[in-house]
């Protein structure tokens, strides 16, 4: 595959600058770091117990309530086809959500602590 690029000089480093030990240590205890961390947690924290509460009520009903779960909605499809499918629709809903959560409200919080720590390594 060619590249128009020159290639690197010789001796020269193609990493940018790491960050310090220290300089690590002083973002991760910066009140800016905490407020992405909590808007990180109240936001999956929340939404991994609702998930793991709907997932465990449709495996207990599914081995205590077969009456109810086999119970015909629409021709041969009952209420346990039902929600296994809600499974996968869920799935897919919480990580699109998530997916708006984090580009809204992380990404450009950690995007700014990101650029200060390059900026202070250069």
């Amino acid at each position: 595959m060619a590249t128009d690029a020159p290639p690197p000089e010789a001796g020269a480093d193609p990493r940018p600058a790491q960050p310090s030990t220290e300089a690590f240590t002083a973002v991760q205890q910066s009140a800016e770091f905490g407020e992405l961390r909590r808007a990180h947690r109240s936001f999956a924290f929340p939404l991994t117990i609702g998930f793991i509460v709907w997932y465990l009520l449709y495996v207990l009903l599914s081995n205590y309530a077969g009456g109810f779960m086999g119970t015909k909605v629409i021709g041969n499809i009952n209420v346990a086809f039902v929600f296994g499918l809600a499974q996968f629709l869920t799935t897919f809903l919480i990580a699109w959500f998530y997916s708006r959560h984090a580009a809204a409200k992380l990404d450009p919080k950690a995007e700014a602590i990101k650029s200060r720590m390059e900026a202070d390594a250069s």
